[in-house]
């Protein structure tokens, strides 16, 4: 797994298993399964979990001896994402594997790990008995693509105490308003729960594109609120307005209904609700013309 990650919020990667079972909309076009099942052929993807070699496992602890070099050039410590080809709390991963991450944590106090999940409704049965001992480096996240999962997943996150709370709003599927009575405890306090929010769109051959609006939204809710936003990528698909006119594409618009239609054609001048297939890299990050990289304060 990777030393020094391309992903936008994280500096290393650590899988102590691979494998996992779709269970939202937001799996549907899942990057781990193309590259560990189809490309790879590493695991059956929804059936059995893959655990990841010793010399990998040994690799946090590698960092942890680097730790005060890592400091002395960031000002902060090193951001370790596990997993990002499994899930930390799913049910179908042997609870001895589980057991042994605890005990990695705990062995690496000087990393920041950032365990991002799709089911927050296990995290607290699948806590060690030790996790006051460990809570002050773990940051615990939740995906969170659309309302339904927004209201569902973040009630379950919001119980657990850790360094970091956050949320991975990507692929960002639907507009969420954060403000719902269902998803926290109201419009003046809901970002008391949540210390950070991630939101990107969708990459990939079958990409869905996301709503601008629905970017924007997510980013006014968070500055009203005082919660550090990270606009990670457009995906796939970048509003007209930032697309050259000379380029052709993919085009869609969104209709009156909330679906997305389109057809294949030359890139229109500047349209409401017209997003157009130029590909991640010339997407960009930008929301707006400005790049979002909003991190929470965390204790040295």
């Amino acid at each position: 797994m990777a030393e020094t990650s391309a992903i936008e919020w994280t500096d290393s990667t650590f899988n102590p298993w691979i494998g996992c079972t779709k269970i939202s909309p937001a799996c549907d076009h899942c990057y781990a399964e193309a590259l560990m099942d189809t490309r790879h052929h590493r695991v059956k993807w929804g059936g059995d979990r893959s655990r990841t070699s010793e010399s990998n496992w040994q690799q946090p602890r590698r960092w942890q001896k680097q730790a005060e070099a890592f400091f002395a050039e960031h000002g902060r410590r090193q951001r370790v994402f596990c997993s990002s080809l499994a899930d930390v709390f799913d049910n179908q991963v042997p609870t001895e594997w589980r057991d042994d991450l605890w005990a990695l944590i705990r062995g690496t106090p000087a990393l920041d790990w950032l365990l991002l999940t799709k089911r927050p409704q296990n995290i607290g049965k699948m806590l060690p008995s030790f996790w006051d001992d460990i809570k002050s480096s773990v940051w615990l996240g939740t995906t969170v693509e659309d309302q339904q999962r927004a209201d569902y997943n973040i009630k379950h996150l919001t119980q657990h105490d850790s360094a970091v709370r956050f949320l991975s709003i990507e692929p960002m599927l639907g507009p969420v308003e954060m403000t719902k009575p269902n998803t926290l405890e109201g419009l003046m306090n809901w970002g008391m729960g949540i210390d950070w929010v991630i939101a990107g769109g969708e990459s990939g051959p079958q990409a869905r594109p996301s709503h601008p609006d629905w970017f924007r939204s997510l980013r006014d809710q968070c500055a009203a609120a005082g919660v550090p936003f990270l606009f990670k990528q457009w995906g796939e698909w970048a509003p007209s307005s930032q697309v050259p006119s000379a380029w052709s594409s993919e085009e869609r618009r969104l209709t009156e209904d909330g679906d997305w239609t389109g057809t294949m054609s030359p890139v229109q001048a500047s349209e409401p609700n017209t997003m157009n297939r130029v590909g991640k890299k010339a997407a960009g990050r930008r929301l707006d013309g400005v790049e979002h990289n909003g991190f929470p304060q965390v204790k040295p």
